[in-house]
């Protein structure tokens, strides 16, 4: 009986270390593509041509807004501050229960219209729509139906005047530059269909006119370590997936979308909790089942500022919505996976996807579960199992730190002493603690996910202090 214990685990062990030499592999190859992506891109602004500043195309940007009235305003009017020479700002309240609605019409005089709205994509009944020509570009504000925030964001679509729209959240700032760098893909590409701009914790930031003018690390150790994690596990793999427009995410609170494709591809889909991914993938289906040329592309400087969760309660609600979001979308196109009419998108990014963030936390739970069984029947190397989990922890933070630092210096932000000794000192902590506790977090996500499909998931918001 023992030997067939320790032939089991044997090969467990094995089986979990391919896995984790797999991880440390795309990590290794997404971290040192992502950085040296980044210096070229410092390189090529600095070079840039003041020709950039003649071309544009017409945005139209779409905010969902549910129970937001501590950031609402401050939100709009981070975007009224944008370079950006045209574009529109539509506001969507979902049903608020609060006073979102009320905010905006005050603050900005907005007046009701009596304006027609044709649904080209499913979406709830608009109530009342309001708008304002006094500032710099138009703000219409429509109230609705509680659907979701896929189905305001379809409502969003339906009232976009311009031909390019993009999706961002109502607790987000973005940088004032961010449209015109968000655009650039559409302009050096003809086909390109999405693109993911990158979004960044505000925790920290202090921001005027769309400028970060003084930022340090979070004082909270969580957001702290959120920031790291960002760099780290979205924006390298994401630059890397860009390389062969393998993109199967963007981000909902930053990403720019063709109208008409998206229009054609059916919309924003209000039955999964990640209407975000579930679109992007959508889209690749889309164009590929109709031999339609397209790229779906990233954009690494293209910043939107964010909230980062700083409670563990909300982290895991965040972390959970995003985990089951995942989980309907593999469900929903899984005959994407080595399918050869998907190419490398099949092949490569999805079935990154699958192992590494579907399965990963179910994998990884398991691999715990046999060690402390293994030790329990004394049948691991203690000595062995210590060096090796030291081992991954300093690779990761190696690499963690790579990531960060990179990306601060790419984007010209400064650091003081005690925010590099910060950085340095959470890295481990985030890669030993915080991984494991979310992992737990992911494995139960799709525990009775069904009853709340359509909730926003709310999570605890501070006003943003935009100056």
């Amino acid at each position: 009986m023992m030997d067939a214990f320790k032939t089991f685990f044997d090969y467990v062990n094995a089986l979990f270390v391919l896995y984790m030499i797999g991880y440390a592999s795309f990590l290794f190859l997404a971290v040192t593509v992502g950085s040296s992506t980044l210096y070229q891109a410092k390189r090529r602004n600095l070079l840039k041509s003041e020709l950039w500043g003649k071309y544009y195309v017409p945005v139209t940007i779409i905010v969902p807004a549910y129970n937001e009235e501590m950031t609402i305003e401050s939100s709009v009017r981070s975007l009224l501050a944008l370079e950006y020479p045209l574009y529109e700002i539509i506001v969507v309240d979902d049903g608020s229960r609060d006073s979102t609605a009320q905010i905006l019409q005050k603050a900005f005089h907005m007046q009701q219209v009596s304006r027609p709205i044709q649904r080209k994509v499913p979406c709830r009944q608009a109530e009342a729509v309001f708008e304002t020509h006094e500032f710099k570009v138009p703000i219409t504000l429509i109230r609705k139906q509680n659907g979701g925030k896929a189905d305001s964001l379809n409502m969003g679509i339906n009232a976009a005047k311009y031909p390019y729209f993009i999706c961002m959240d109502a607790d987000s700032v973005l940088q004032y530059d961010s449209l015109e760098r968000i655009v650039r893909p559409v302009l050096e590409e003809g086909d390109v269909v999405a693109v993911g701009g990158a979004v960044r914790p505000c925790n920290g930031a202090e921001i005027q006119n769309g400028r970060v003018v003084s930022y340090h690390l979070p004082d909270k150790i969580l957001p702290c370590m959120q920031v790291l994690e960002y760099d780290r596990s979205f924006l390298a793999a994401r630059i890397l997936f860009d390389k062969f427009n393998g993109s199967l995410i963007i981000s909902g609170a930053f990403g720019l979308f063709k109208k008409s494709v998206v229009i054609d591809a059916g919309g924003y889909d209000s039955t999964t909790m990640g209407e975000d991914m579930e679109l992007v993938t959508k889209l690749h289906v889309f164009c590929r089942e109709h031999n339609l040329p397209y790229h779906i592309r990233y954009a690494t400087d293209a910043i939107c500022w964010t909230q980062a969760p700083e409670t563990l309660t909300d982290l895991r609600k965040q972390r959970r919505r995003w985990h089951i979001g995942l989980f309907q979308t593999m469900k929903r196109h899984r005959r994407m996976l080595a399918n050869p009419k998907y190419g490398l998108v099949g092949s490569i990014s999805y079935l990154y996807f699958l192992i590494y963030e579907l399965l990963s936390p179910y994998i990884e739970i398991f691999g715990l579960i046999t060690i402390v069984v293994a030790f329990a029947l004394d049948l691991i190397n203690v000595p062995f199992m210590i060096l090796f989990f030291l081992i991954y922890v300093a690779y990761s933070a190696i690499l963690s730190l790579t990531a960060f630092f990179a990306r601060i210096h790419t984007i010209d932000l400064k650091l003081t002493a005690l925010d590099v000794l910060k950085a340095i000192g959470l890295c481990a902590l985030e890669v030993s603690c915080l991984r494991f506790i979310l992992a737990f977090t992911r494995a139960t996500a799709l525990v009775g996910y069904k009853k709340k499909k359509n909730s926003w998931g709310r999570i605890e918001r501070k006003k943003i202090q935009f100056k």
